[in-house]
Protein backbone atom coordinates (compact mmCIF):
# COMPACT_ATOMS: atom_id res chain seq x y z
CA UNK A 1 0.00 0.00 0.00
CA UNK A 2 1.30 3.40 -1.01
CA UNK A 3 2.19 5.87 1.62
CA UNK A 4 0.80 9.58 1.49
CA UNK A 5 3.15 11.83 -0.25
CA UNK A 6 3.55 13.94 2.73
CA UNK A 7 4.86 10.72 4.78
CA UNK A 8 6.63 9.92 1.67
CA UNK A 9 8.99 13.50 2.06
CA UNK A 10 9.25 12.73 6.02
CA UNK A 11 12.60 12.66 7.16
CA UNK A 12 12.97 10.25 10.15
CA UNK A 13 14.55 12.07 13.34
CA UNK A 14 17.87 12.29 13.44
CA UNK A 15 18.38 12.77 17.15
CA UNK A 16 15.65 9.65 17.64
CA UNK A 17 18.10 7.58 15.52
CA UNK A 18 21.28 8.28 17.24
CA UNK A 19 20.19 7.60 20.61
CA UNK A 20 20.43 4.08 19.75
CA UNK A 21 23.50 4.09 18.49
CA UNK A 22 24.73 6.63 21.17
CA UNK A 23 23.40 3.68 23.61
CA UNK A 24 26.99 2.21 23.44
CA UNK A 25 28.59 1.85 27.37
CA UNK A 26 31.88 3.25 25.52
CA UNK A 27 29.72 6.51 23.92
CA UNK A 28 28.89 9.62 25.62
CA UNK A 29 25.83 11.04 24.12
CA UNK A 30 25.47 14.91 24.78
CA UNK A 31 22.83 13.93 21.95
CA UNK A 32 18.90 13.68 23.27
CA UNK A 33 17.38 16.12 25.08
CA UNK A 34 17.29 14.08 27.82
CA UNK A 35 16.96 14.88 31.59
CA UNK A 36 18.94 13.58 34.34
CA UNK A 37 16.92 9.91 35.80
CA UNK A 38 18.38 11.04 39.33
CA UNK A 39 15.78 14.21 39.21
CA UNK A 40 12.67 12.20 38.75
CA UNK A 41 10.64 12.57 41.80
CA UNK A 42 10.93 8.39 42.50
CA UNK A 43 10.02 8.70 46.31
CA UNK A 44 6.98 10.87 46.08
CA UNK A 45 5.75 8.98 42.87
CA UNK A 46 5.65 6.02 44.80
CA UNK A 47 3.64 7.80 47.71
CA UNK A 48 1.09 8.99 45.32
CA UNK A 49 1.35 5.59 43.28
CA UNK A 50 -0.11 3.48 46.51
CA UNK A 51 -2.73 5.91 47.11
CA UNK A 52 -3.86 5.51 43.60
CA UNK A 53 -4.19 2.40 43.60
CA UNK A 54 -7.31 2.52 45.69
CA UNK A 55 -9.29 4.39 43.20
CA UNK A 56 -10.82 2.44 40.61
CA UNK A 57 -12.43 5.16 38.79
CA UNK A 58 -8.32 6.39 37.48
CA UNK A 59 -8.52 3.23 35.69
CA UNK A 60 -12.02 4.09 33.62
CA UNK A 61 -12.54 5.90 30.29
CA UNK A 62 -12.54 9.88 30.80
CA UNK A 63 -13.11 13.19 29.56
CA UNK A 64 -10.82 13.81 26.39
CA UNK A 65 -10.24 17.15 27.58
CA UNK A 66 -8.29 16.18 31.07
CA UNK A 67 -8.76 15.17 34.27
CA UNK A 68 -10.70 17.32 36.35
CA UNK A 69 -9.01 18.47 39.11
CA UNK A 70 -5.50 18.54 36.76
CA UNK A 71 -7.93 21.24 34.67
CA UNK A 72 -8.59 23.08 37.72
CA UNK A 73 -4.88 22.98 38.81
CA UNK A 74 -4.24 24.32 35.69
CA UNK A 75 -6.59 27.52 35.48
CA UNK A 76 -4.90 28.45 38.71
CA UNK A 77 -1.35 27.69 38.82
CA UNK A 78 -1.45 29.05 35.21
CA UNK A 79 -3.63 32.60 35.83
CA UNK A 80 -5.92 31.31 32.62
CA UNK A 81 -8.84 34.09 31.88
CA UNK A 82 -12.73 33.08 32.13
CA UNK A 83 -12.63 32.76 28.72
CA UNK A 84 -9.43 30.25 28.54
CA UNK A 85 -9.58 26.54 28.12
CA UNK A 86 -7.01 23.70 29.27
CA UNK A 87 -6.37 20.42 27.16
CA UNK A 88 -4.29 17.92 28.57
CA UNK A 89 -2.62 15.90 25.88
CA UNK A 90 -0.07 12.93 25.89
CA UNK A 91 3.32 15.10 25.27
CA UNK A 92 3.29 18.40 24.05
CA UNK A 93 4.20 16.46 20.90
CA UNK A 94 0.60 15.70 20.60
CA UNK A 95 -0.28 19.65 21.03
CA UNK A 96 1.87 20.35 18.39
CA UNK A 97 0.30 18.03 15.63
CA UNK A 98 -2.94 19.00 16.81
CA UNK A 99 -2.29 22.39 15.95
CA UNK A 100 -1.16 21.58 12.85
CA UNK A 101 -4.09 19.68 11.84
CA UNK A 102 -6.49 22.06 13.12
CA UNK A 103 -5.26 25.10 11.71
CA UNK A 104 -2.66 24.65 8.73
CA UNK A 105 -4.23 23.28 5.12
CA UNK A 106 -1.20 22.63 2.41
CA UNK A 107 0.52 25.50 1.50
CA UNK A 108 -0.61 27.99 4.64
CA UNK A 109 2.39 29.92 6.23
CA UNK A 110 3.72 29.64 9.48
CA UNK A 111 6.84 31.02 10.82
CA UNK A 112 9.64 29.69 12.72
CA UNK A 113 12.97 30.47 14.26
CA UNK A 114 16.01 29.29 12.10
CA UNK A 115 17.44 26.96 13.62
CA UNK A 116 14.28 25.33 15.42
CA UNK A 117 12.83 22.57 17.57
CA UNK A 118 13.16 19.47 15.11
CA UNK A 119 9.60 17.70 16.41
CA UNK A 120 8.05 20.88 15.52
CA UNK A 121 9.37 21.12 11.90
CA UNK A 122 8.57 17.60 11.28
CA UNK A 123 5.13 18.02 12.35
CA UNK A 124 4.65 21.44 10.29
CA UNK A 125 6.28 19.40 7.44
CA UNK A 126 4.44 16.54 7.73
CA UNK A 127 1.21 19.18 7.94
CA UNK A 128 3.03 20.34 4.34
CA UNK A 129 3.34 23.66 5.66
CA UNK A 130 4.72 26.33 3.70
CA UNK A 131 7.90 27.12 6.25
CA UNK A 132 8.82 30.78 6.35
CA UNK A 133 12.19 30.41 8.40
CA UNK A 134 13.52 33.46 10.79
CA UNK A 135 17.37 34.28 11.74
CA UNK A 136 17.77 33.93 15.45
CA UNK A 137 19.76 36.68 17.40
CA UNK A 138 21.33 35.86 21.04
CA UNK A 139 18.11 37.49 22.27
CA UNK A 140 15.42 36.40 19.94
CA UNK A 141 14.36 36.13 16.66
CA UNK A 142 15.84 38.84 14.13
CA UNK A 143 12.70 41.61 14.29
CA UNK A 144 13.48 43.42 11.19
CA UNK A 145 13.12 39.93 9.49
CA UNK A 146 9.67 38.93 11.31
CA UNK A 147 7.88 41.91 10.31
CA UNK A 148 8.94 40.97 7.12
CA UNK A 149 7.89 37.38 6.98
CA UNK A 150 4.60 39.07 8.48
CA UNK A 151 4.04 41.65 6.06
CA UNK A 152 4.92 39.99 2.93
CA UNK A 153 4.19 36.36 3.58
CA UNK A 154 0.57 36.70 5.75
CA UNK A 155 1.51 33.37 7.94
CA UNK A 156 -1.11 32.13 10.44
CA UNK A 157 1.47 31.28 12.84
CA UNK A 158 4.05 32.09 14.63
CA UNK A 159 5.84 28.75 16.17
CA UNK A 160 8.60 29.70 19.17
CA UNK A 161 10.36 28.61 21.70
CA UNK A 162 10.72 31.80 23.92
CA UNK A 163 12.60 30.74 27.46
CA UNK A 164 15.48 28.90 26.64
CA UNK A 165 15.09 27.93 22.93
CA UNK A 166 15.72 24.24 21.33
CA UNK A 167 18.32 24.52 20.06
CA UNK A 168 20.36 27.40 20.79
CA UNK A 169 19.35 28.02 24.38
CA UNK A 170 18.56 31.51 23.94
CA UNK A 171 16.13 33.34 26.40
CA UNK A 172 13.79 36.33 24.52
CA UNK A 173 14.66 39.25 26.04
CA UNK A 174 12.18 41.60 27.69
CA UNK A 175 12.35 44.32 24.88
CA UNK A 176 11.63 41.42 22.12
CA UNK A 177 9.23 39.68 23.86
CA UNK A 178 7.32 42.94 23.83
CA UNK A 179 7.87 43.81 20.20
CA UNK A 180 7.08 40.42 19.17
CA UNK A 181 3.61 41.12 20.81
CA UNK A 182 2.62 43.72 19.19
CA UNK A 183 3.68 42.50 15.85
CA UNK A 184 1.45 39.40 16.11
CA UNK A 185 -1.62 41.73 17.08
CA UNK A 186 -0.57 44.06 14.41
CA UNK A 187 -0.17 41.27 11.82
CA UNK A 188 -2.88 39.08 12.93
CA UNK A 189 -0.90 36.45 13.56
CA UNK A 190 -1.31 33.52 16.16
CA UNK A 191 2.03 33.10 18.18
CA UNK A 192 2.56 29.06 19.13
CA UNK A 193 4.50 29.93 22.43
CA UNK A 194 6.42 26.68 23.64
CA UNK A 195 7.21 26.83 26.55
CA UNK A 196 8.86 22.93 27.86
CA UNK A 197 11.80 24.68 29.85
CA UNK A 198 10.22 27.57 31.09
CA UNK A 199 10.36 25.85 34.80
CA UNK A 200 14.24 24.94 34.54
CA UNK A 201 15.73 28.41 34.66
CA UNK A 202 18.78 28.55 37.13
CA UNK A 203 20.11 32.00 36.79
CA UNK A 204 18.90 35.45 35.74
CA UNK A 205 14.92 37.01 36.23
CA UNK A 206 12.28 35.20 34.97
CA UNK A 207 10.53 36.89 32.30
CA UNK A 208 6.64 37.24 31.38
CA UNK A 209 5.49 34.98 29.19
CA UNK A 210 5.16 36.45 25.31
CA UNK A 211 1.38 35.03 25.30
CA UNK A 212 0.80 37.35 28.41
CA UNK A 213 1.71 40.25 26.63
CA UNK A 214 -1.02 39.27 23.63
CA UNK A 215 -3.02 36.51 25.35
CA UNK A 216 -5.75 36.79 22.33
CA UNK A 217 -3.31 35.92 20.06
CA UNK A 218 -1.38 32.98 21.33
CA UNK A 219 -1.72 29.01 22.22
CA UNK A 220 0.67 28.06 24.74
CA UNK A 221 2.19 24.54 24.77
CA UNK A 222 3.86 23.53 28.07
CA UNK A 223 5.40 20.02 29.26
CA UNK A 224 5.93 18.66 32.05
CA UNK A 225 8.26 15.95 30.94
CA UNK A 226 11.26 18.10 32.17
CA UNK A 227 10.74 18.35 35.76
CA UNK A 228 8.21 15.52 36.33
CA UNK A 229 9.43 12.50 33.54
CA UNK A 230 9.66 12.12 30.02
CA UNK A 231 7.86 8.31 30.88
CA UNK A 232 4.42 10.11 32.10
CA UNK A 233 3.65 11.68 28.22
CA UNK A 234 1.62 14.66 29.86
CA UNK A 235 1.78 18.33 27.97
CA UNK A 236 -1.07 21.11 28.17
CA UNK A 237 -2.18 23.22 25.81
CA UNK A 238 -4.18 26.29 26.68
CA UNK A 239 -5.02 29.48 25.17
CA UNK A 240 -8.39 31.08 24.30
CA UNK A 241 -11.88 28.32 24.21
CA UNK A 242 -12.32 29.68 20.15
CA UNK A 243 -8.91 28.07 19.88
CA UNK A 244 -8.58 24.74 21.97
CA UNK A 245 -11.95 23.41 21.40
CA UNK A 246 -10.92 22.17 17.61
CA UNK A 247 -8.12 20.48 19.29
CA UNK A 248 -10.29 18.66 22.17
CA UNK A 249 -12.38 17.38 19.04
CA UNK A 250 -9.51 16.18 17.49
CA UNK A 251 -7.84 15.01 20.28
CA UNK A 252 -11.43 12.49 20.85
CA UNK A 253 -10.90 11.68 17.33
CA UNK A 254 -7.24 10.76 17.78
CA UNK A 255 -6.67 8.95 21.48
CA UNK A 256 -9.60 9.73 22.88
CA UNK A 257 -7.79 11.02 26.16
CA UNK A 258 -4.42 11.03 27.70
CA UNK A 259 -3.95 8.59 30.33
CA UNK A 260 -5.94 9.67 34.11
CA UNK A 261 -3.64 7.44 36.20
CA UNK A 262 -0.67 9.71 34.86
CA UNK A 263 -2.89 12.73 35.24
CA UNK A 264 -3.43 12.14 39.03
CA UNK A 265 -0.05 10.92 39.28
CA UNK A 266 1.19 14.23 37.85
CA UNK A 267 -1.56 16.16 39.54
CA UNK A 268 -0.30 14.68 43.01
CA UNK A 269 3.53 15.50 42.32
CA UNK A 270 2.88 19.23 41.30
CA UNK A 271 0.59 20.21 44.63
CA UNK A 272 3.28 18.00 46.65
CA UNK A 273 4.65 19.38 49.62
CA UNK A 274 7.66 18.42 48.37
CA UNK A 275 7.42 19.72 45.14
CA UNK A 276 9.49 23.04 45.30
CA UNK A 277 12.04 21.44 46.85
CA UNK A 278 11.96 18.91 44.15
CA UNK A 279 12.56 21.86 41.46
CA UNK A 280 14.71 23.74 42.93
CA UNK A 281 17.02 20.22 43.06
CA UNK A 282 16.80 19.75 39.31
CA UNK A 283 17.49 23.67 38.45
CA UNK A 284 21.12 23.31 41.04
CA UNK A 285 22.01 20.45 38.96
CA UNK A 286 21.54 21.49 36.31
CA UNK A 287 23.26 24.95 36.93
CA UNK A 288 26.29 22.39 37.49
CA UNK A 289 26.28 20.36 35.17
CA UNK A 290 26.39 23.41 32.56
CA UNK A 291 28.93 25.00 34.13
CA UNK A 292 31.47 21.55 33.97
CA UNK A 293 30.90 21.75 30.56
CA UNK A 294 31.00 25.55 29.46
CA UNK A 295 34.47 25.02 31.94
CA UNK A 296 35.60 22.59 29.80
CA UNK A 297 34.80 23.97 26.49
CA UNK A 298 37.01 27.22 27.51
CA UNK A 299 39.99 24.92 28.65
CA UNK A 300 39.96 22.29 25.99
CA UNK A 301 38.87 23.95 22.74
CA UNK A 302 40.33 26.62 20.67
CA UNK A 303 39.13 29.82 20.64
CA UNK A 304 37.31 29.84 17.32
CA UNK A 305 34.68 27.34 19.01
CA UNK A 306 32.19 29.85 21.19
CA UNK A 307 29.22 29.25 23.20
CA UNK A 308 26.09 31.37 23.79
CA UNK A 309 25.72 31.78 27.25
CA UNK A 310 22.82 30.71 28.97
CA UNK A 311 20.50 30.67 32.03
CA UNK A 312 18.59 27.83 32.13
CA UNK A 313 17.26 25.13 30.11
CA UNK A 314 19.13 21.64 28.60
CA UNK A 315 21.16 22.96 25.97
CA UNK A 316 24.81 24.52 25.13
CA UNK A 317 24.59 25.89 21.45
CA UNK A 318 28.38 25.42 20.28
CA UNK A 319 29.41 27.60 17.04
CA UNK A 320 31.96 26.38 15.12
CA UNK A 321 34.27 27.39 12.18
CA UNK A 322 33.01 26.57 8.71
CA UNK A 323 32.11 23.06 8.58
CA UNK A 324 30.36 20.01 7.26
CA UNK A 325 28.89 19.47 10.50
CA UNK A 326 27.34 16.30 9.47
CA UNK A 327 30.41 14.67 8.86
CA UNK A 328 32.00 16.13 12.31
CA UNK A 329 29.09 14.70 13.92
CA UNK A 330 30.20 11.05 12.37
CA UNK A 331 33.88 11.45 13.53
CA UNK A 332 32.86 12.32 16.65
CA UNK A 333 30.73 9.39 17.15
CA UNK A 334 33.48 7.11 16.40
CA UNK A 335 35.73 8.95 19.10
CA UNK A 336 32.64 8.15 21.41
CA UNK A 337 30.87 10.95 21.64
CA UNK A 338 27.31 11.70 20.40
CA UNK A 339 25.79 15.42 19.23
CA UNK A 340 23.56 16.81 17.20
CA UNK A 341 24.72 19.17 14.26
CA UNK A 342 23.06 22.55 13.43
CA UNK A 343 22.02 20.69 10.15
CA UNK A 344 19.11 18.47 11.74
CA UNK A 345 17.65 21.96 13.19
CA UNK A 346 16.74 23.75 9.66
CA UNK A 347 13.93 22.80 7.39
CA UNK A 348 14.45 20.15 4.61
CA UNK A 349 14.16 23.61 1.95
CA UNK A 350 17.05 25.51 3.49
CA UNK A 351 20.57 25.11 5.29
CA UNK A 352 22.31 26.26 8.16
CA UNK A 353 23.47 29.00 7.97
CA UNK A 354 26.60 28.61 10.25
CA UNK A 355 28.38 25.14 11.44
CA UNK A 356 26.97 24.57 15.22
CA UNK A 357 26.39 21.47 17.67
CA UNK A 358 23.73 20.92 20.13
CA UNK A 359 24.92 19.69 23.37
CA UNK A 360 22.55 18.52 26.11
CA UNK A 361 24.52 18.88 29.00
CA UNK A 362 21.55 17.65 31.48
CA UNK A 363 21.51 13.84 31.60
CA UNK A 364 25.83 13.15 31.76
CA UNK A 365 28.01 13.28 35.26
CA UNK A 366 30.51 15.59 35.22
CA UNK A 367 33.01 13.42 34.69
CA UNK A 368 31.69 12.38 31.43
CA UNK A 369 30.84 15.84 30.54
CA UNK A 370 34.57 17.19 30.96
CA UNK A 371 35.92 13.65 28.90
CA UNK A 372 33.56 14.42 25.96
CA UNK A 373 34.93 17.89 25.47
CA UNK A 374 38.49 16.46 25.93
CA UNK A 375 37.63 13.99 22.86
CA UNK A 376 35.73 16.60 21.11
CA UNK A 377 38.67 18.65 21.09
CA UNK A 378 41.52 15.87 19.37
CA UNK A 379 38.32 15.30 17.04
CA UNK A 380 38.23 18.69 16.21
CA UNK A 381 41.76 19.06 15.80
CA UNK A 382 41.17 17.27 12.58
CA UNK A 383 38.56 18.55 10.94
CA UNK A 384 37.84 22.33 11.23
Amino acid sequence: MELTQSLQCLQPSYIREILAVAGDPNTISLAGGLPAEQSFPMPIFQSIMSQLANDSSLFQYGPTQGYAPLLDYCDQHFSLSPTDQSLVTTGSQQGLDLIARAYLNPSDGIVMEAPSYLGAVQVFELAQARIIPVDQTSDGPDLTQLEQCFAQHSPKLFYAVPDFHNPTGVCWSLAVRKQVAQLCRRYDVVLIEDAPYRELRFAGEMLPMVSELCPEQAIVLRSFSKYASPGIRLGVITGESHYIHPLITLKQASDLHSSLPMQALLLGLLTHDHFPQHLQAIRALYESRYKILASAIAEYLPDSCSAWPIEGGMFLWLILPTCDVNTLAKTLLKNGVAVVPSSVFYPAHMEGSYSALRLNFTNAEPEALVKAVSRMASALAGEV
